[in-house]
């Protein structure tokens, strides 16, 4: 076959598959034929250079770049005034009315996406630039990254000549942020609070590889041509984004009154968390772009478009102070002071900034009013900041690049948007680490709290007239009932209590011991996948990359951080002295077969009630054996093992084909 031949057809399967897959949730192909196809379309284009175009499925992962250029809007991306009760969207409506003088008027109603904005460039129909908001007047060029996401367009699929700009937001679906944390919880990594702050941060990231992976979406919602929209009204945006191969949001109304816009607003809230979106409300917009144009705008925002919010799962309150804590990695995490306020039933007095750069991002001073938000209704986080409630007394704050315990350099590795204490003593990273040993999923030593940990290591116990502190885990062992009875507030009986969870400890196992000494990377699932593959601390320390690399769902990065772990001789002295103290380092699975290949490697979903095991029990006996057990199901899924009353996982598996278990096969399958 021609090669210029075999290539266009190979790009135009490939992009019907995309659109199979991604719009129309309806794949006719496996994933590995898909790969198969683009990796032909990879090797046929690096024999011929010449013949890549820049709308090529093979150009949609970049490589590294060095920092983010800023972006200009031509046309400004104003943000949208807000309104928070019915009575207020309907005075809008009411004031639209009167400047319509009589003219046909109609709203058109979208909903609130909870992601952030972005612009996208085209010339004659091929994608040269992605954008983000930023200020509405300056933001970040991003086109490597906006490039990565699937279900926006390379080339447009009519034929437009000349600029095209279209506007959109970018989010995160709530069933990708799941398998983000499942995948950083594996890693012992720290998780997103919610979708949005880990799209914001992602499609800024330096390596498109990484954006890649994450699976970021989009939902257009305007479309210029130059200075001007593009057509007469804002509802044929859609039509004509649907036709160019966008991914258009289906919950959208045309609307003649305010009843009708009222009636959109209550359809969709109790819908809302049905989604696997975020959004927080409904935006409405006059249709007519004419009397857009003759509506106008403040300096902030159009006055023919509001946002009307769903009631409150956030609030604005004062930001007193920033303080900065330091983690067991040494990651350097500020946390806002505020003023406290009520939100979700609890009183809020902190909330997590997560990191440096999302300071920068939001440009928040000292005395800011800020909108804050419960993820999940139980994690306090800062939106951003009300800038129109400056007064002038706000203060700027400086992030700080030493470490805040120990005085240390503390550095930023390229990429990361974490700073970290280089201090491999700093005090604060030893009591995180011994937290992190003591807690529940690792040693779960009750009794060994956050102030007697920092009395342990600041303070030290009394022997022989001198302060003798703890240094690592390895030094908890070497605790007696006398050193703990000794300190203040603490009796014999509480010491004797703390000295037996202590020894209890040293029973919990190889896993428990793994996820505790706190390896990079290695969590609650890539330990139990360890310990059961090798199943003695010694022999997981002599392994060899290629080796840990082999083993099913350990990567490259995972497996070399293992290695590097245990070639450090203070790592090693540590497992001496863990062993000399009678922890325990051998697992007790040895009678399971871990080669069974109805488990290994295998993604099993539980649903439904189970008469002979629980939820706990179940997913033990899956991962003993290999397996994984997943939250949601996929396409991915091996097996659905559905109890009694089984809802939407069952019959989702039922309409993607994947193998449902009853309780008994189940049984079976184990036995």
């Amino acid at each position: 076959m021609n090669t210029t031949i075999e290539i266009e057809r190979l790009r135009s399967e490939i992009e019907r598959h995309n659109e199979l897959y991604y719009q129309q949730s309806a794949p006719k192909i496996s994933d590995v034929e898909f790969d198969k196809l683009l990796e032909r379309l990879k090797e046929l284009e690096a024999e011929h250079p010449e013949l890549v175009t820049p709308d090529s499925p093979t150009q949609r992962i970049g490589g590294k770049a060095d920092s983010l250029k800023p972006f200009v809007h031509s046309v400004p991306l104003m943000s949208l005034d807000k309104s928070y009760d019915l009575d207020d969207l309907k005075e809008i409506t009411e004031r639209c009315e009167r400047q319509a003088d009589g003219r046909k008027l109609e709203y058109v109603a979208e909903l609130k996406i909870d992601g952030l904005s972005v612009a996208l460039h085209y010339e004659n129909g091929y994608l040269i630039v992605g954008a983000t908001r930023g200020d509405g007047v300056r933001g970040d060029d991003v086109t490597p990254n906006v490039k990565t996401i699937k279900k926006i367009p390379l080339k447009l699929k009519t034929d437009v000549s000349g600029p095209a700009e279209v506007r959109g937001e970018v989010f995160l679906s709530r069933s990708q942020f799941r398998r983000i944390n499942e995948e950083l919880e594996m890693q012992g990594e720290k998780t997103f609070a919610n979708p949005r702050n880990c799209a914001s941060g992602t499609l800024r990231m330096l390596d498109s590889a990484i954006v890649a992976s994450r699976k970021l979406d989009m939902f257009p919602y305007d479309v210029l041509r130059g200075a001007s929209k593009m057509f007469a009204t804002h509802w044929e945006n859609f039509e004509w984004l649907a036709a160019n191969g966008f991914h258009v949001n289906p919950h959208r109304a045309l609307c003649s009154n305010f009843d009708e816009l009222a009636a959109f607003v209550a359809e969709m809230e109790p819908q809302r968390d049905a989604l696997d979106y975020d959004i927080d409300g409904v935006v409405v917009k006059v249709n007519s772009t004419q009397l857009q144009q003759e509506f106008g705008a403040t300096t902030k925002a159009p006055r023919w478009a509001i946002a009307y919010k769903y009631p409150a799962r956030q609030t604005t309150t004062k930001l007193l102070d920033i303080q900065v804590q330091v983690g067991r990695t040494g990651a350097l995490t500020p946390v806002a002071y505020l003023e406290p306020v009520l939100l979700a039933v609890t009183t809020v007095s902190r909330a997590s900034l997560h990191n440096e750069y999302e300071i920068k991002r939001i440009y928040i001073k000292l005395g800011d009013t800020v909108e804050i938000e419960k993820s999940g209704e139980i994690i306090p986080q800062v939106l951003g900041v009300v800038a129109s409630m400056r007064d002038g007394s706000e203060r700027e704050y400086t992030f700080p690049t030493e470490c805040p315990e120990c005085g240390w350099d503390a550095i930023r590795p390229e990429g990361e948007a974490v700073r970290r204490c280089t201090n491999p003593d700093c005090p604060a990273k030893v009591k995180a680490r011994i937290g992190y040993f003591a807690s529940r999923k690792a040693m779960d030593i009750e009794g060994l709290g956050w102030v007697l940990i920092e009395t342990l290591v600041d303070k030290g116990v009394e022997r022989d007239g001198e302060p003798w502190k703890i240094r690592d885990v390895a030094d908890i062992y070497e605790l007696t009932v006398s050193d703990i009875a000794n300190l203040e507030r603490k009796g014999e009986k509480s010491a004797k209590k703390l000295i037996e969870q202590i020894e209890a400890s040293k029973t919990r196992g190889l896993q428990r011991l793994l996820y505790g000494i706190d390896i990079r990377h290695v969590g609650e699932r890539y330990a139990k996948i360890l310990a059961n593959h090798f199943r003695g601390i010694d022999r997981l320390a002599e392994a060899s990359v290629e080796e840990l690399d082999d083993i099913f769902e350990i990567g490259r990065s995972v497996a070399e951080s293992v290695r590097d772990w245990f070639r450090d001789p203070k790592n090693i002295e540590l497992v001496k002295r863990l062993k000399a103290s009678g922890v325990k380092t051998e697992t007790d699975n040895a009678g399971i077969d871990l080669n069974d290949e109805r488990f290994a490697g295998k993604t099993f979903v539980l649903t439904g009630k189970l008469e002979n095991y629980t939820r706990d029990e179940a997913a033990k006996l899956i991962e003993d054996r290999g397996g994984r057990v997943s939250s949601s199901v996929s396409k991915k899924t091996d097996y659905v093992v559905a109890g009694s009353d089984a809802g939407s996982k069952l019959t989702k598996a039922e309409s993607l084909g994947v193998t449902v278990l009853s309780e008994k096969e189940f049984a079976e399958m184990i036995s």
